[in-house]
């Protein structure tokens, strides 16, 4: 099942952030109003339909959302490609957060050597 079927039991009232960043599959009238409903102020890009394309506001508006989107789908995509996925497989809360910790501490470990090597061949240049 999508998630953005069960989205309002996915969404915790008691976030200290009450905005929703996400794609084009969960725009639904539902969501918004299940959204507006959790006071969640909706970042979801919009899609276009048949015979109703998108206007020339709303593709810039879904290209900043999505400028947003992407460093953290980044961060997730390296956790699934390189680092053994977004399963957690260990026994106890303690554990599992010692285990998503040390997968953040080397993704910003990879994203500072990355960013180093950047700026050495910019002054090499």
């Amino acid at each position: 099942m999508h998630d953005s079927k069960v989205l309002g039991h996915l969404l915790d009232a008691d976030n200290l952030d009450d905005e929703l960043w996400a794609d084009s599959a969960y725009l639904s009238i539902a969501i918004v109003t299940v959204l507006e409903m959790m006071s969640f102020e909706s970042h979801i890009n919009e899609r276009a339909y048949r015979n109703r394309p998108l206007t020339q506001q709303q593709i810039a508006d879904n290209r900043e959302r999505s400028k947003t989107r992407a460093k953290v789908e980044h961060v997730f995509g390296s956790m699934v490609n390189e680092m053994g996925g977004k399963v957690v497989r260990t026994i106890g809360l303690a554990r599992a957060k010692t285990m998503l910790g040390l997968k953040n501490l080397t993704y910003n470990l990879k994203h500072y050597v990355f960013w180093q090597k950047q700026s050495v061949a910019e002054a090499a240049a």
